[in-house]
């Protein structure tokens, strides 16, 4: 299930509802919280789980793979067994999306978007034409992981979708770097994907791909600190955003794969802190800390 990119997925889902936090209509409706974290998790594990079989069936995941060995490569899962997880996850993530918008009274039409992310999390790798084939995956990582995360969270507790730069800002931010993820994932499976599915990295090369990848964490970060009060606190992960930067430049292949995590946690935390400092600064009564 890859329980290590689960952080990356709650990062846009806790800033958003931190954010909403201050203006709910009473206190934070807990079960409201609860199905709309596990929506969340689902979808990032029947994501992986269709991404795993997608990889397998086309090859990627052959004996030249740079990344961690997973369960269909080692032969502890069959291809049967995967489309029940699939399948199964499928239906956990429709149950807990129908439960989220009965019990936080959102409008139906929030089912559609909840359709369009299970297309997207199985559509990647899996299908007669995949998007995470053609070098689309860093649009959409950038539309669900940062603007469907944070703002459909945001609405969903509040009800409500102020264009507000406090409110977009960060929903950029977690969106360039969710993509960075993707994106050194991609550099460090260059020579594997290379003759077999097309990304960014391959399309423009090594080098470029990571000047992208700086660009990608440098406005990253910078949309959590648009003003000197998030600047203050936020600040407090920049070194572990350049560490990570420093090892792109350093490493590859293999060698690259410490860089996911670190990127992962560091913006789980930066987000995790964005939405706090907006907390004491909206005097929400009931802060997180």
């Amino acid at each position: 299930m890859r329980l290590r990119t689960l952080p990356l997925s709650l990062a846009g889902v806790v800033c958003g509802a931190l954010l909403a936090w201050p203006h709910a209509e009473a206190c934070m409706p807990v079960w409201t919280l609860v199905t709309l974290l596990l929506t969340t998790v689902s979808l990032q594990v029947l994501t992986n789980l269709s991404n795993e079989l997608g990889d397998h069936l086309s090859g990627v995941d052959g004996e030249g793979r740079e990344g961690p060995n997973y369960s269909m490569a080692d032969g502890g899962l069959t291809v049967k067994q995967m489309w029940r997880a699939i399948n199964a996850m499928v239906v956990v993530c429709c149950v807990s999306g129908l439960l989220m918008v009965w019990m936080s009274g959102s409008p139906w039409w929030l089912l559609l978007l909840g359709a369009a992310a299970i297309w997207a999390a199985t559509h990647y790798t899996l299908g007669k034409n995949p998007y995470g084939y053609r070098g689309l995956g860093d649009l959409f990582v950038f539309i669900f992981f940062g603007l469907v995360s944070v703002l459909g969270s945001y609405f969903v507790i509040a009800h409500t979708l102020p264009f507000k730069i406090w409110l977009w800002a960060p929903a950029v931010g977690v969106g360039l770097l969710s993509v960075a993820v993707l994106n050194v994932n991609n550099i460090r499976d260059m020579e594997s994907d290379e003759g077999i599915r097309m990304t960014i990295p391959l399309r423009i090369g090594a080098i470029p791909a990571k000047i992208y990848q700086t660009l990608l964490v440098v406005l990253g970060v910078a949309c959590f600190m648009w003003n000197e009060e998030h600047l203050a606190f936020c600040a407090i992960t920049i070194p572990f955003f350049v560490w990570h930067i420093i090892g792109v430049w350093c490493r590859r292949g293999k060698r690259l794969d410490p860089m996911l995590p670190l990127l992962v946690i560091s913006t789980f935390v930066l987000a995790l802190i964005y939405g706090e400092v907006y907390q004491i600064e909206a005097t929400c009564p009931y802060p997180i800390w």
